[in-house]
């Protein structure tokens, strides 16, 4: 099993009003900058820095990043930088970008380039994934969302050319133009770093993964309809003549650990009291039907059964919030507590999904970095080897035990070398 670490990065500012549940209602794109601090953002950036870094120390098998534009629910608008500077100041950890939005951008070779620099510094720990995005990214970056699935489909067709296949040459697509392809700088894995897809609503997008024989992350969905969805990889799977297993799938939810129960609960509240997402389930903000409806940029009848689940109850009735945190709770949508019980509750996740790549979302909301820190420390401590030994009793490989377009065991390689890391400093600060 593969074992990720995952937080939003969320601009935590209190005294701004914007706190979710408990304080302004907050409608997607309609948040002014007005309110940012940038003493407070440089505070943030390199408070999830370094709980990263420490998530490495505690044994996560890899390090999540996500990207989202003009919203204070997520700080990384520019992933690529923080990928950046992970590669060089970790050491063992793989970095995972879920992902980057490649119908937004109308020069992918830039990203050819950003993300072969980013595994090579990194000596080869680069696993990129790319999106589709949501209605916010299509408007905030002036991307036509009627061609995001056509964009998208061919940035990545290009992306992989580029990494593969030796240059000059030149490529005259539908969306993407270029005479003089021959990117100096070729990728450090080859023929070129993993490629994963998460998502939550598009059928076709799953479709596309089983295509590609790539594995699907589901992101913070409820546990039935995930099931439902991952057998509609298989499914595909078993039409395009392959067999696809865990090593195909994996899912991202709200794991809290901490050293009792009360604190557990009083922490875990806070993941529906910081800066709402509408799209994701924890924190809902305001939903906002005009960019959930962006003509064309997601079919309206191939959908997911995680759709409803991920756009119905964003902001709830007249901006209420979607789903209470005791309710989530009894779902497993958010599992908090001491070790001793969460790792009982993990294993019911895994037994009834069976997903071979998992990623603990924690230290967001309303969270402190010193909550942050105590529930990595007893996840490295306690619950990281108890979902190890659970992985190999419920037999779920990950993609880096068990190859997921073949089906066969990936030898053991040796590990990257070492070098010597940056000491990690005391955060400080209001917000963290």
């Amino acid at each position: 099993m593969f074992i990720g670490y995952f937080t939003e990065r969320p601009y935590q500012d209190p005294d701004s009003g914007y706190f979710g549940a408990t304080g302004k209602p907050i409608k997607d794109l309609a948040v002014s900058n007005d309110i940012y601090d940038p003493e407070l953002g440089a505070e943030l950036y390199n408070r999830y820095l370094d709980e990263k870094i420490y998530a490495e120390q505690m044994g996560f098998d890899g390090l999540m990043l996500n990207e989202h534009h003009g919203t204070p629910f997520c700080m990384g608008g520019a992933m690529n930088v923080e990928a950046s500077i992970l590669a060089r100041i970790t050491q063992r950890a793989k970095i995972v970008l879920l992902g980057n939005i490649i119908p937004i951008w109308d020069d992918p070779l830039w990203l050819v380039e950003q993300l072969a620099m980013i595994d090579l510094i990194s000596r080869g720990r680069l696993v990129s994934g790319w999106v589709r995005g949501t209605g916010r990214e299509s408007v905030a970056h002036n991307a036509p969302p009627h061609y995001n699935w056509e964009r998208f489909q061919e940035a990545h067709e290009f992306i992989v050319k580029a990494w593969t296949t030796s240059g000059p040459f030149r490529w005259e697509g539908k969306h993407y133009h270029f005479r003089h392809v021959n990117p100096w700088v070729k990728p450090y894995q080859k023929p070129h770093p993993p490629i994963w897809l998460p998502g939550v609503v598009s059928r076709d997008s799953l479709r596309w993964a089983a295509e590609k024989r790539i594995p699907y992350i589901m992101l913070a969905t409820e546990l039935e309809p995930t099931r439902q969805a991952f057998q509609l990889y298989h499914d595909y799977a078993k039409e395009l003549g392959y067999d696809s297993g865990s090593q195909n799938i994996g899912y991202l939810w709200k794991v809290h650990v901490d050293e009792t129960e009360e604190l557990a609960e009083r922490t875990g509240r806070k993941y529906v009291q910081g800066p709402s997402n509408p799209f994701l389930a924890g924190n809902e903000g305001t939903y906002n039907p005009a960019l959930a409806t962006l003509p064309g940029l997601t079919s309206r009848t191939r959908v997911l059964p995680t759709q409803a689940v991920a756009t119905r109850a964003r902001g709830g009735v007249a901006g209420a919030l979607g789903r209470p945190y005791e309710q989530q709770i009894a779902d497993h949508t958010i599992i908090s507590g001491t070790p001793k019980t969460v790792i009982p509750r993990i294993r019911h996740v895994l037994e009834y999904i069976r997903p071979g790549s998992i990623f603990f979302w924690d230290g967001d909301g309303a969270m402190t970095h010193d909550d942050a820190m105590r529930s990595l420390r007893l996840m490295g401590e306690e619950v990281i080897p108890a979902v190890r030994e659970m992985a190999k009793e419920l037999d779920l490989p990950g993609p880096f035990e068990v190859d997921p377009a073949t089906g066969r065991p990936i030898e053991d390689k040796c590990d990257p070398p070492s070098r010597p890391s940056p000491a990690v400093g005391g955060r400080r600060g209001k917000g963290v």
